[in-house]
């Protein structure tokens, strides 16, 4: 069974804020309800109490409608909903209204003061939350301006002096421009989020990419020159043929040696058999998670390795950053390279793992961790590094270390003379 709150936790980082912010707006309507129409029971008889509180219920009902389709358009899933906001503008004009008469024809005394309340408050939040479902800072200023103008001039009925008016109108103008302005910068700072996390999204596939066309270049590099040289001994066996020589023989078998040999080179490209020197593999490890905007911390002596011990474990450090690039959300990458009793272990270990539930471990977690102890197929690569390691007599361990810390360690040991070497030279 998931554990409470295991909602919260499935959810990224931009759809965290987006559910942040509208709750946020949603807590203005429960603000309203608190500050306009409970307070509304101290102040006057139970019966105008209630009608007044069942007003800004209605109300602040719209407004938490009107806010959470307004924050829908802004990231592009709803349109614009100018029906609602029309709406909520008549909602507004009504309950004003009915507070004025209520202000106006109602007991002499503290009614006066709560409907005043109401009549003022529900043009304040009304304003603020409209402002959410325009676009241009003309037409948010004409919004609030408009509220404040009506606002002025639903007063004339209560007879009330043109300077309480004005007054009234520049409370409505500066609370109203207040809570426009805490809306708008909730959704910039929603719509910073999102974009921060669409351009981190494409810097890792940038960085992917970058891996692609390294190993596009590897292969063109393999194959480009065997390619020309069968074009061209195709073409002079052709032209000897056609001459009647037996020379165009030799040139096919040699044509069929070198493709034989371009086959074997690229059966070697795709599977991975090519030696990969571990200092070139720690360069490029960092040089593509410093792109996708993880910090990257190499460190290790790397000198006097064996060329097989060097491959194994460069392959090591690629299908690692590979894995933080496609599945994981890590912010800190660290690779040591370290000797230890006539061993060279390599540690790669990222603050990328997503937190547990009660369901279990991460589907990355669980991947990782079954494919390096058990060699299932959950995970291909990892699997294919311990193959790797396995020819060189080396060893693969994955799994969490810590909270939200996942670790990958190959251990190979090294030749006797090697490893003493090593050992000197760190030492």
């Amino acid at each position: 069974m998931r554990r409470p709150g295991g909602w919260w936790r499935t959810k990224s980082t931009p759809e965290k804020v987006e559910t942040y912010t509208r709750w946020s707006f949603h807590f203005f309507g429960v603000i309203e309800v608190f500050a306009l129409g409970l307070t509304a029971y101290g102040r006057t008889g139970v019966g105008l109490a209630t009608v007044l509180c069942l007003l800004v219920v209605a109300h602040a009902a719209v407004c938490m409608l009107v806010s959470s389709r307004a924050l829908d358009w802004t990231r592009g899933r709803r349109p614009q909903p100018v029906r609602l906001m029309w709406t909520l503008v008549v909602v507004s004009a009504v309950v004003s209204t009915t507070a004025v008469v209520i202000a106006e024809r109602g007991p002499a005394g503290e009614v006066e003061t709560a409907a005043g309340s109401v009549y003022g408050g529900v043009l304040c939040f009304a304003a603020g939350v409209i402002t959410l479902g325009v676009s241009g800072r003309r037409r948010m200023v004409a919004v609030v301006g408009g509220f404040a103008v009506g606002a002025g001039l639903l007063t004339f009925p209560l007879e009330m002096p043109v300077l309480a008016s004005v007054v009234l109108a520049g409370l409505v103008m500066v609370t109203g421009g207040f809570l426009a302005i805490t809306s708008i910068f909730s959704l910039w700072l929603l719509n910073a989020v999102y974009a921060l996390d669409d351009a981190k999204e494409t810097r890792a596939r940038l960085a992917v990419a970058e891996e692609r066309l390294r190993f596009g270049r590897d292969l063109h590099d393999v194959m480009g020159r065997n390619l020309a040289v069968i074009a061209l001994k195709s073409e002079l066996a052709v032209q000897l043929s056609r001459r009647g020589r037996p020379e165009a023989v030799e040139q096919m078998i040699e044509v069929q040696r070198i493709a034989q040999e371009s086959q074997r080179e690229v059966r070697d490209v795709v599977r991975g058999y090519r030696e990969a020197a571990l200092e070139v593999e720690l360069a490029g490890a960092r040089g593509v998670l410093t792109a996708a905007g993880i910090t990257a911390k190499v460190t290790g002596e790397t000198a006097g390795l064996p060329a097989e011990v060097q491959s194994a474990l460069g392959w090591v450090v690629r299908e690692a950053t590979t894995n933080v690039l496609r599945h994981g959300d890590a912010k800190k990458v660290a690779v040591t390279v370290r000797m230890s009793g006539g061993r060279v272990v390599l540690t790669v270990e990222n603050d990328g793992v997503a937190e547990t539930t009660g369901d279990g471990p991460s589907a990355e977690t669980a991947d990782t961790v079954g494919s390096a102890h058990t060699g299932g197929s959950g995970g291909s690569g990892l699997a294919g590094l311990r193959e790797r390691l396995s020819a060189v007599d080396g060893t693969l361990e994955a799994g969490p270390a810590g909270r939200g810390v996942f670790r990958l360690t190959a251990a190979v040991p090294l030749p006797d003379a090697t490893a003493g070497a090593a050992l000197e030279v760190a030492s």
